[in-house]
């Protein structure tokens, strides 16, 4: 091959690469989509959850494909026992731009990941201040910013994971994770 030959098809390879990196035509579509949303309650306390979205997929979620309790500890988690990431892929946050209270309990402003021991009758929700990790295989108990226990409440069927806020009462709102045929609230209200 001659030499202008060689070039002229490195430059076409070169360009083929860059356009596919730069129009995302080698992106894989995630099969639990991103998603967002926020809220403001009292006069400027912005709340916002960063999560994805799973989908049931005709599987029996509760107790099953999230297990009751801790999971079960594996090669990624060093094989320690480890909450559920409250969503799929990356940790889901929680931000919140002021000090406020969950269910009563006193949070700082901060990110924080979300991660949840189900249970059939109570899950614990657990705001973590290591908010940047893949899933809850490396979570850290002593970075725990809070703890609250709370009962699930049955509810129609939702397909892909949600979170959402209802019960708006101007300084609080209860947020909530829906799945499958659960929702698990949590009420924010402001600190002062």
């Amino acid at each position: 091959m001659n030499r202008s030959v060689m070039l002229v098809s490195l430059m076409l390879l070169g360009a083929m690469i860059t356009s596919t990196a730069l129009f995302g035509q080698g992106d894989k579509v995630r099969a639990s989509l991103k998603a967002s949303v926020s809220q403001t309650i009292g006069v400027d306390t912005e709340i916002e959850i960063n999560y994805s979205r799973p989908g049931v997929k005709g599987r029996t979620v509760w107790g099953e494909l999230v297990p009751y309790g801790l999971n079960e500890g594996n090669k990624y988690s060093n094989n320690k026992p480890f909450p559920w990431r409250a969503g799929a892929n990356e940790n889901t946050t929680i931000s919140i731009s002021k000090d406020v209270t969950v269910n009563g309990e006193s949070l700082p402003a901060g990110t924080y990941s979300i991660h949840m021991v189900p249970g059939k009758d109570e899950f614990e929700i657990i705001f973590n201040k290591g908010a940047d990790a893949w899933g809850s295989y490396s979570y850290d108990q002593s970075q725990d910013a809070l703890r609250i226990k709370v009962k699930p409440v049955e509810a129609g069927h939702q397909e892909w994971l949600a979170y959402g806020f209802e019960d708006l009462n101007g300084n609080s709102a209860t947020a909530f994770l829906h799945w499958e045929k659960l929702k698990i609230p949590f009420t924010i209200a402001t600190a002062g």
